[in-house]
């Protein structure tokens, strides 16, 4: 069967990406709308009507417009965008912490955000074994290649070489915020620190921990354990040991890869930790997941197309 796929917002890098891996297989067929009319909104519509899956790579707002435009249709959405990441009648397309089953029988799938997903990795299974409390107050210590802001921060980093390092979301409200914490199922907003690197891709997401202070006399090697356990069937998310690496590297990789490695590193007694979380942001942090979901939304192998 040939599944007819429009991507919303195929300009931009995320949809760029996705179209371009999506063009050499078989099981689907795009729907492409030329640059005269891909911002039209009758083609839009018409496209999004006529499609099987439509993938948004847009802006929230236009993100919102579109699934409005597709009212009327049985066409299902995966939307790249953070418009419904906590939205009702949407399935959190985090297979892996959701269960496959939820995406596969959704109608409407919300891409996690790239930081939210090497967090919720890290913390929400062990929330859940009850390794982990609900109510403590984390903080996320993250850096990213510049191709997560889009095309206006690619070029600001390649027009501006001098820059090493941009720390930002300063007043502490950045839009990943409500995903982080609802599908973590926590009490309180985490304290998220994110930085951009001089990188093209790639991500690391730390989470500091404080075992002595959470209690009951938690360890490190707790931690990883529980973490290996949870992902024990997974193709795509390994985990390391709780030791033995100096340090780890942000690669500024071109190709891109859909892997997420996860490792637990604690102190002499593992009363301190660090959960991290290394990824591409444009592979299990964007497209990767996009096309996983799209995957086993129309019933084929999860992993099919990734580069693991």
């Amino acid at each position: 069967m040939t599944h007819r796929i429009f991507i919303d917002g195929a300009a931009g890098t995320t949809g760029l990406e996705i179209r371009d891996r999506l063009a050499g297989r078989e099981e689907f067929e795009l729907i492409v709308l030329d640059d005269e009319r891909r911002k039209d909104v009758s083609a839009r519509r018409e496209a999004l009507h006529e499609a099987d899956v439509a993938i948004l790579c847009l802006p929230d707002d236009a993100a919102r417009e579109a699934v409005k435009l597709a009212e009327g249709s049985s066409t299902r959405i995966i939307d790249a965008s953070s418009a419904h990441r906590v939205a009702d009648g949407w399935a959190y397309g985090f297979p892996e912490l959701i269960g496959h089953e939820k995406i596969a029988n959704a109608q409407f799938v919300s891409n996690p955000g790239c930081y939210p997903t090497g967090f919720l990795a890290l913390v929400a299974p062990l929330v859940r074994a009850g390794l982990l409390p609900a109510d403590w107050p984390y903080t996320v210590n993250a850096v990213s290649g510049f191709s997560g802001g889009g095309n206006a921060l690619i070029e600001r980093f390649t027009s501006e070489p001098d820059i090493a390092f941009r720390a930002y979301g300063l007043n502490l409200a950045h839009k990943h915020l409500p995903e982080m914490k609802e599908h973590a199922e926590l009490k309180h907003p985490v304290l998220f620190v994110p930085a951009v690197a001089p990188a093209y891709r790639g991500m690391l997401v730390e989470v500091p921990l404080h075992l002595g202070a959470i209690g009951a006399e938690l360890h490190a090697d707790q931690l990883s354990k529980g973490l290996s356990e949870f992902y024990a069937a997974s193709e795509i998310i390994t985990v390391g040991e709780a030791s033995g690496a100096s340090e780890l590297l942000l690669q500024d990789g071109t190709s891109g890869h859909d892997a997420m490695r996860l490792d637990v590193f604690g102190n002499e007694g593992g009363w301190n930790a660090r959960l991290i979380a290394r990824l591409d942001n444009l592979g299990k942090g964007a497209s990767g997941a996009a096309i996983q979901n799209l995957n086993i939304m129309c019933g084929l192998p999860e992993t099919t197309g990734l580069r693991l």
